[in-house]
C-alpha cells in the first residue's frame, strides 16, 4: 500500500503575475487530512494541482505515489472530488446523475445503479432521489456533490469546503458523513477554512497561508510535552532571559513564549519571572495546541 495520500516538490503555481503557491514541499500520510487556511490561502489552487486540472508552474506533484505530470488519467480512476462551486445538473434526478457518475467511473449499468442507491442511502438522500437536483436545498445539494465524489468507491476523495452554506444541523450533518468515510476506506483531504471542523474530522493537517506552507503534521503530536504556553500583554523578552538564565527552554514568537524545563516546575519558573519583570499574562495553557494556536503561532513567523 502507498504511505502517501500526496507529496508535493518545490510546487509552485501562478496565475499570470499573481503568485498563488510558494515552493512548496509536502508530504501527507493515508487517513484524514485537512488542508486549512483563509480564503485565497491557495487551498482550491493546490487541489486543483493534485487532480491535474491545472500544471505547475515549477516543482512537481504525486498523487498515491503516482505522478500527476504523465499519470493523471491512473489518478483520477483512484479519487473522487467534491468542488466547492455549484457544478450539478440542476435538470437531473438524483438517482440518475448519480448513475451517470458511476458509469463515468467504469461501473456497469446494473453495478452503477445498485452503487448509486447506496451512497444516497448513505448521505441520506434515499427518500429525495427522485427529485430533480434543481429542487434541492442547500444542504441537499451539498450532499450530491458528496455522493457523486465517492459513488466509485474511490481510494481517496478531496473534498473542497464541504460545509459551505450549510446551516448548523447541516454541518453536523456532513461532518459526521466525513468522519464515516474512513470505515470504508476511503481516505479524505478536507480542505476548509474553519479549524473546528477540521478538529473534529481530521488526523493530520496541513496549513497555508497566502499561498506559503505554515505547518504540515499530525494534529495534536505536540501534546504533553511538559511546556507551557504563554501569552503576554506586553513584549515577554526580559522574561525570556530570566527564564533562559533559570536553565529553561524558550521559544519566542511576537507575545507568546513555549516554556519547557527538563526538572524544575515550569508553571513556577513563569509565575516568578512575571512577577521580577512586573509582566501581564494575558493567557497560560499547557502543551496541547489547538489548530488556531498553531495557525496563529506560525503565522507570526511568516
Amino acid at each position: 500500500m502507498v504511505e502517501s495520500a500526496f507529496t508535493t516538490s518545490g510546487l509552485g503555481h501562478a496565475y499570470g503575475r499573481v503568485v498563488a503557491l510558494h515552493d512548496m514541499d509536502i508530504t501527507v500520510p493515508r487517513g484524514r487530512t485537512g488542508l486549512v487556511g483563509a480564503n485565497g490561502a491557495g487551498k482550491s489552487t493546490l487541489i486543483k494541482l493534485l487532480l491535474g486540472i491545472l500544471e505547475p508552474t515549477v516543482g512537481s506533484t504525486t498523487v498515491l505515489g503516482m505522478d500527476t505530470s504523465d499519470e493523471v488519467v491512473a489518478i483520477r480512476s483512484l479519487i473522487g472530488y467534491m468542488p466547492e462551486g455549484s457544478c450539478l445538473p440542476l435538470d437531473q434526478t438524483a438517482a440518475d446523475f448519480l448513475v451517470y457518475a458511476a458509469g463515468t467511473a467504469g461501473l456497469p449499468p446494473n453495478a452503477a445503479r445498485q452503487r448509486a442507491s447506496d451512497v444516497l442511502t448513505l448521505v441520506g438522500l434515499d427518500e429525495e432521489r427522485f427529485r430533480y437536483l434543481g429542487d434541492f436545498s442547500t444542504g441537499m445539494k451539498q450532499r450530491a456533490k458528496l455522493a457523486q465524489s465517492i459513488v466509485h468507491d474511490p481510494d481517496l476523495v478531496f473534498l473542497d469546503e464541504p460545509t459551505s452554506g450549510l446551516d448548523p444541523s447541516g454541518r453536523e450533518e456532513m461532518l459526521e458523513l466525513i468522519a464515516r468515510l474512513g470505515t470504508f476506506g476511503i481516505d479524505v483531504v478536507v480542505s476548509s477554512h474553519v479549524l473546528g471542523d477540521i478538529e473534529r474530522t481530521c488526523d493530520y493537517v496541513v496549513m497555508l497561508d497566502e499561498g506559503t506552507l505554515l505547518h504540515s503534521g499530525p494534529i495534536g503530536s505536540d501534546a504533553d510535552d511538559g511546556s507551557i504556553r504563554v501569552d503576554f500583554l506586553d513584549d515577554p523578552t526580559p522574561i525570556a532571559t530570566a527564564l533562559q538564565a533559570a536553565g529553561a527552554d524558550v521559544e519566542q514568537s511576537g507575545n507568546l513564549l513555549t516554556v519547557s524545563h527538563e526538572s524544575a516546575d515550569v508553571f513556577d519558573l513563569v509565575r516568578d519571572a512575571a512577577a521580577s519583570n512586573d509582566a501581564t499574562i494575558r493567557r497560560l495553557t499547557g502543551s496541547s495546541h489547538s489548530l488556531e494556536e498553531l495557525f496563529l503561532t506560525h503565522g507570526d513567523r511568516v
